[in-house]
This record gives C-alpha cells, structure tokens and sequence, in this order.
C-alpha cells in the first residue's frame, strides 16, 4: 500500500513538473525573462563594469596656499596610480570650466590659511571636488586624496615631534605606536567590478526566477485560471504534490542558469573563482531550491501580468543593497537588517563572495548557509499554505 502511494506520489510531481515546464515555454515572457535576461544580463553587467580599475584620473589643482606642504600633497597625490594632476588653475571659476568641459573629473582646493594654520598647530582642511557621473572618478579621487592625506599625517606629526627635541626614532614611535602593514589580499587593485559583480550574478539569479514565475502565475489569474486548482483526487493530499512538482520545473531549468552565472561567467571574464567547485555547487543547489520556494511565496500576491514590470522598477536594487556588499550590514538600522532576511540573495551573495573571492569553504559560510537553509523550510512552508488557501477559496467560490 505505501509503495502503491509513493509511486502515485512521484507520478504526480512528475506530471506536475511536466506541465510547469510546457506552460513556462508556452510563454514568450517567462522565456524572455529566463533564458535572454537570465543569460544576457550577466554579460551585459561584465561588460559595462569591465574597467573595473580606472588609472590616473585627470583632476584639476587650486592652491591657494602655495606652501611647501600643499606642493608636496600635489606631487604625491599626482604620483599615486589612481589620479593625475592634468591642471593647475589660478581659482575655482577656472577649474570649475574644466569640468564643464568634461577636461578634469575632479578639483582639489587649498585654501589660503592651509599652511598658516599648519603652522600654528591648528587643523587644517582641503576641499575635494568629484565628478559624480561615474563612481569611479569619485572613487579614484577619494582614494588618491585620502592615502596622500595619512601619509602627510604622519609626516607633520614628525616634523612636529622633531621640532619639539624627540629623536627620530621617538618620533617613529609616537606617531605609530603599534605598527602594522595593510594587506588586502582579495582585492588589492580595489577593483570596482570584483566586489560588485559577484553579488549581482546572485541577484539576477533570484530576480529572473522571481520574474517570471510571478509574470506566469498573473498571466493564469488574469485568465480564470490557477496553479492551485487542485484535482478532486488531490484535494486531501495534493498541496504538497503542487509545491514540489512545479519546483523540480523551475530547479531544472535554474540549476543550468545558476551554473552558467557562477562558473562559466566569471571565466569568461577573468574575476576570481578561488572557491572549490562542489563548495559552490553545494551553495547553488541551496540557493536555487531557496528562490523557488521564495518565487511561490510571494507569486501567490500576483493577480495581473503587469504588476512583475512594477516591481523591478524599484526591487532589483534594494536587494543588492541589502546584500551588504556596497554599504555593511553592521551599520543596517535594525529594521533594514530584519527586512533583508526576506531575500535569499541576503545569505546566497555573501557566501558567494566568502567562496569564489575569498576562497573559503563552506565552514566560511556557515552561518549563510544555515540562514538559507532556514528560509527554504519557511519558504516551502508558505508556499504550500498559499496553494492550500488558494485552493480553499477556489472550491468555495464555486460551490
């Protein structure tokens, strides 16, 4: 009796997932989404964010102070790698035109009582001006103003020490009491791509499966029709049967997506895989079947084709945010740390960067790991209370 159940079981999800798929390539939107978006979109971010190291970005000079500490912050931060001093302008309506005129993409401005105030020991400011058209110049300029600015720092603070009898080595030892080296072994270039790119190739997995399964579930609402429609002979004991079956559909067709995004991209375009491949697999197969589940969640709130174009307009973004990967999650407000436990792509992008730009295994990402885990059994969870609900309103409306 059991065997004669569980053979009928599998029959159904099987017939299930069979009918999931010639629904999903019966529609020229899902296959849209899934096969152009799912497998363009990875290319197309690689492509733009291909320079993902930007040298010697021109910027613009105004020093008012014309003191031997603001020429050596010049030539130092023109020796850097990051910028390079293209001008040197007599005031800000100069350099300002420069600007204008597309010439610099960046204005550093000493102003007359910097080194005055060096002298007399008081704290002096320069002001930086970027170019926010692209987050490169205003990273290379930060980044070049900002070493230059340490190491000036510290070179005061010696001159200083000197001035008042301390030896040099005194000195040494007062202004860098415990030495240290910096070491950033993952992304020594600082390479805008590397640290972005690979919590993107997680997002868009999530968000084209989201997608189009939502654009698919409002296409069938929209025409009378539903996926929690259960069969009289499921009624009992067909939610689960659902769930699965149309799973296994959308676990098919994303674990050949998710391979691609994760393996062949990344090669393709030389970012760093140092995670062992079953780690990574191990990752995806979690990651995937967590999306699914997340998909059918929240596709039972879609009832018209259109609302899918609404939500990418604004959710695609908060979610890469939320990964942590452009701002910590450690300053997130509590709200924002609650709210981004909704999204896979929260725990997935993190272990993916922890794996192929780290190199850790999956004991580096265990708490991920864990996290994910949890929600595919919430997920799975509401998925069948959402067919179970929608089935019971269904019967009832048409009693």
């Amino acid at each position: 009796m059991k065997i004669h159940l569980f053979r009928d079981w599998c029959q159904d999800v099987l017939e299930l997932g069979v009918r999931e798929l010639k629904l999903i390539f019966k529609d020229g939107g899902v296959l849209l989404i899934f096969f152009v978006a799912g497998l363009v979109y990875p290319l197309l971010y690689n492509v733009v964010y291909l320079n993902g190291i930007l040298e010697d970005t021109p910027i613009a000079v105004v020093d008012k102070a014309d003191c031997s500490v603001s020429r050596r912050y010049i030539r130092e931060m023109d020796a850097t790698r990051e910028v390079q001093v293209a001008y040197k302008c007599t005031d800000m309506q100069e350099a300002r035109s420069l600007m204008e005129e597309r010439k610099v993409n960046g204005i550093v401005y000493f102003p007359s009582d910097f080194g005055d105030k060096l002298a007399h020991r008081k704290t002096a400011t320069l002001s930086l001006y970027c170019d926010m058209s692209s987050f490169l110049y205003y990273k290379n300029s930060l980044i070049a103003a900002n070493r230059v600015m340490l190491s000036e720092m510290n070179t005061i603070q010696k001159e200083r020490y000197a001035a008042d009898g301390y030896s040099e080595q005194d000195a040494m030892s007062l202004v860098q009491a415990i030495p240290y080296e910096e070491n950033n072994p993952y992304n020594a270039s600082f390479s805008y791509s590397i640290f972005l790119l690979a919590a993107i190739l997680l997002v868009i997995i999530q968000q084209t499966m989201f997608y189009g399964m939502t654009l698919l579930a409002g296409t069938l609402r929209e025409q009378k029709r539903s996926f929690a429609n259960l069969p009289d002979y499921m009624y009992t004991n067909g939610v689960m049967r659902t769930v699965v079956g149309r799973g296994w559909a959308y676990w098919l067709i994303y674990m050949g997506i998710g391979m691609y995004i994760a393996y062949i991209v990344p090669a393709i375009f030389g970012m760093p895989l140092r995670g062992d491949f079953f780690d990574v697999l191990m990752l995806l197969l979690l990651f995937v079947t967590d999306c699914i589940y997340f998909g059918m969640t929240w596709s039972a709130l879609i009832n018209k084709r259109e609302t899918v174009f609404v939500l990418f307009l604004f959710l695609s973004p908060i979610c890469l945010f939320l990964t942590g990967t452009s701002w910590p999650t450690s300053a997130f407000p509590p709200f924002w740390k609650l709210f981004s436990y909704i999204f896979p792509t929260t725990f997935g992008c993190q272990a993916y960067v922890n794996m192929s730009s780290a190199g850790g295994d999956l004991s580096a990402a265990e708490t991920q790991m864990v996290g994910l885990a949890i929600q595919t059994v919430f997920y799975f969870i509401t998925a069948c209370l959402a067919v179970y609900l929608e089935n019971r309103h269904i019967k009832k409306t048409a009693a």
